[in-house]
């Protein structure tokens, strides 16, 4: 599965477009395919502070429950509000399906992620898909 380039990535498997001050997080392709059928996501509300490196939600599957790591800290702007009752739109999709979209902090954080390269280097190593 080829990782889009314009992302950057966490080793915990979180994913960040960055638009300027404004960046769009979600998980990746490889963290819901491990995860197996999502059935449940807890993302923060808007208003809310996030943290990099600190959790901000939960997803649930079948196997197990994962706590999300937010890849930089900033404000929550938006919540994708159909993963309240579609949630599986993260298997069909991962990299299309956005759980939360922030005012971030310190654009300079993202500079610490992985590149889409990188990023996939670290999967293959980690046991590979």
């Amino acid at each position: 599965m080829p990782y889009p380039t314009d992302f950057k990535y966490t080793k915990e498997h979180e994913r960040i477009q960055a638009d300027g001050k404004n960046a769009t997080i979600g998980m990746t392709h490889y963290a819901q395919e491990s995860l197996g059928d999502i059935v449940f996501v807890e993302l923060p509300k808007v208003g809310s502070q996030v943290n990099a490196g600190k959790t901000f939600g939960t997803v649930e599957s079948v196997k197990a429950v994962s706590d999300l790591y937010a890849p930089a800290s900033g404000s929550v702007t938006e919540v994708n509000g159909e993963l309240a009752t579609a949630p599986e739109k993260i298997n069909k999709d991962a990299h299309s399906a956005w759980m939360i979209k922030v005012a971030l902090k310190d654009p300079k954080e993202l500079e610490s992620l992985l590149s889409a390269a990188d990023y996939e280097k670290f999967v293959t190593e980690e046991g590979g898909h």
